[in-house]
């Protein structure tokens, strides 16, 4: 049994805070995009399940926590429903060939989601549709 005056755990608690801000920052995008339907928010729910993983094994990763949750599940949509977020950079001037943003950086910490095409920052992930960010990012279909 658990002694109930011993100190917390400050790893532990480092881990659930930023495992926290990681969904949230995710499920804001989503919502601005209007994608954050239950089936979507599962594939939330399964990258994070996945990182609080991966972190245990790598503690240092910690920092990296969000954009890979971002990249995680951009790739569970791209698999079942298609690109997201759309940049919107480039919606205008190429209407008939969407293409998503991508998380910059990879493996490192303040991810960001950026245009490739354009070479230009969109919105920090959980920042799309803000006034910070340049569009929504809905999804759009992999044909």
């Amino acid at each position: 049994m658990d002694d109930p005056n011993a100190a917390p755990n400050p790893d532990v608690d480092v881990l659930e805070q930023a495992l926290h801000a990681a969904r949230a920052l995710v499920l804001a995008d989503l919502a601005a995009g209007d994608v954050a339907r239950a089936e979507v928010v599962s594939l939330v729910e399964d990258s994070v399940s996945h990182r609080r993983w991966w972190v245990e094994q790598w503690p240092e990763g910690v920092a990296y926590v969000a954009g890979l949750v971002a990249q995680d599940v951009q790739d569970a949509l791209l698999e079942r429903y298609g690109r997201w977020p759309l940049c919107p950079v480039c919606a205008e001037a190429e209407p008939d060939e969407p293409h998503a943003l991508e998380v910059e950086p990879e493996l490192g910490p303040d991810p960001h989601w950026v245009c490739g095409k354009a070479g230009v920052v969109v919105a920090a992930v959980g920042a799309l549709g803000s006034g910070d960010s340049l569009g929504s990012g809905g999804v759009g279909t992999t044909s």
